[in-house]
């Protein structure tokens, strides 16, 4: 887990410090200058350290004083001179300048083989001043520090220009910036550095590989013990979608899946897939509120309900009625969102995992989709939200994760189907709904960053690669 702090937190962190302002400048810009040498800056660089007035430029200052005595020919360009003849900055200005470290003018934009960005840091907002700004157009490789200038380091918004980070050293923990928005193309590699300021209280948590677990099965394990995944859904045009949720929810690990589907449907679904069984309710090519005690005694033996994936357009009371009666978990997507008038359903007994996207998320609730909106949602009606989007959010109420292991290659239709699959198929397999839900986003992401290296993501492929 790697916890994301605010700039809030970040300042609180600072205040709280048992290590005197100097000591944790001098962590901090050590740091700045290893990963100076880590990008290859060594005796004769030329490095342009861009320093401002607060304590990012102390960073700043101590990072060329450390190159500087590797013989790295350091010029520091300031953007003002620290304030306060004994603060921290001021002294690491005088100790850079002792230790070989020029100052050269602001104004004089120069080429060199690596400029550090010390100008402003997490407490940023609003646009660079426009004498910052031709140096954000060099094509040089840049360092940032704690955040690339011009960036919100709570937001990820920046307003106007700013420079986009080759790296970027953080320290004590990422910041909710680098992640949101245009966080992570404005700070290229990310690399948290421990200065000793304590433990942060996490705004969000960052999913990992390690806080993404699936279900094991033990030697005794059958076909029905392991979890089993009931689809409700399809409805003309778009009859792939069920079936893109049940076999991926066989790809991820459940022992059983079946398509419930309007009765007209069915030969469609009996001539697509062996290995997934189908059931055919009524007679018409779409379900109606009547349906729901056939479809309830159907899908009677499963784990988990996934409802919703090519439901189309349904007369109200239909899931509604699902959501009320059914007992066990229910993974709720697509049409069987729409079809709800708002989130007064979700509140039910059993657990309730909901996968919008931002417009199906802004249509439910009237609000932005944002995490804290996410959150909000998760709290007052007791669902998990899994927010779909890059990054995506993953909430209870009591945590919220972001999820990054997805990229652009997941923007093609029937990858949520394939996600709604993994996340039912990780809840009936015994994972709590929330767990569920987080795991199956990461793998989810996964996958798609695995298929994209060979070939054009699809969700027939990564419904394969899942099972991988």
């Amino acid at each position: 887990m790697e916890p994301l702090i605010t700039p809030a937190e970040s300042n609180r962190l600072d205040l709280v410090a048992e290590d005197p302002p100097e000591l944790l400048m001098e962590r901090a810009g050590l740091g700045v200058a290893l990963a100076a040498t880590e990008m290859g800056i060594g005796y004769g660089s030329r490095v342009t350290v861009l320093a401002g007035r607060g304590n990012n430029g102390g960073d700043g200052y101590v990072a060329a004083k450390h190159l500087a005595r590797r013989g790295v020919r350091v010029t520091v360009c300031p953007f003002g001179y620290p304030r306060g003849d004994a603060s921290p900055a001021r002294m690491a200005a005088l100790a850079a300048v002792r230790a070989g470290a020029r100052i050269g003018p602001f104004a004089a934009v120069e080429r060199s083989d690596l400029i550090i960005d010390a100008l402003f840091g997490v407490g940023f907002r609003g646009a660079l001043p426009d004498e910052a700004v031709p140096w954000t157009l060099l094509d040089t490789p840049v360092l940032a520090v704690d955040v690339p200038s011009g960036l919100d380091a709570a937001t990820g918004l920046v307003a106007g220009a700013g420079f986009f980070a080759d790296v970027t050293v953080t320290f004590q923990a990422a910041k909710t910036g680098h992640v949101l928005e245009e966080g992570p193309e404005r700070s290229g590699e990310l690399i948290v550095f421990d200065i000793g300021l304590g433990d942060p209280r996490p705004e969000l948590m960052l999913c990992e590989a390690g806080d993404a677990p699936t279900p094991v099965r033990t030697r005794h394990a059958h076909k029905w013990s392991v979890g089993s995944v009931a689809v409700v859904g399809g409805s003309p045009g778009i009859t792939g979608a069920p079936m893109l949720t049940a076999r991926s929810a066989l790809a991820a690990g459940a022992g059983a899946a079946t398509v419930i589907c309007p009765g007209g449907l069915q030969m469609v679904y009996a001539s697509m897939d062996p290995g997934v069984m189908n059931r055919g309710i009524g007679a018409g090519t779409r379900f109606t509120p009547g349906d729901a005690a056939e479809v309830l005694g159907a899908a009677d033996r499963y784990d988990v309900l996934a409802l919703g994936p090519g439901l189309g357009s349904v007369e109200h009371g239909f899931v509604e009625s699902l959501l009320e009666r059914w007992r066990g978990t229910i993974v709720l997507d697509a049409d069987g969102l729409n079809a709800l008038d708002g989130p007064a359903a979700l509140g039910r007994d059993g657990a309730t995992i909901i996968t919008p996207h931002t417009g199906e998320f802004a249509r439910l609730t009237g609000g932005e989709a944002t995490y804290i909106g996410a959150a909000s949602l998760a709290t007052e009606h007791g669902a998990v939200v899994l927010l779909k989007g890059n990054p995506t959010f993953v909430t209870d109420g009591e945590a919220t994760w972001v999820v990054t292991s997805g990229g652009p290659e997941l923007a093609t239709i029937g990858t949520g189907d394939v996600l709604t699959g993994m996340t039912a198929a990780y809840a009936a397999g015994g994972l709590p709904a929330a767990v569920a839900a987080r795991s199956a986003a990461y793998h989810h992401g996964a996958a798609g960053a695995r298929l994209a290296e060979v070939e054009t993501v699809t969700a027939t492929g990564l419904s394969v690669e899942i099972g991988r």
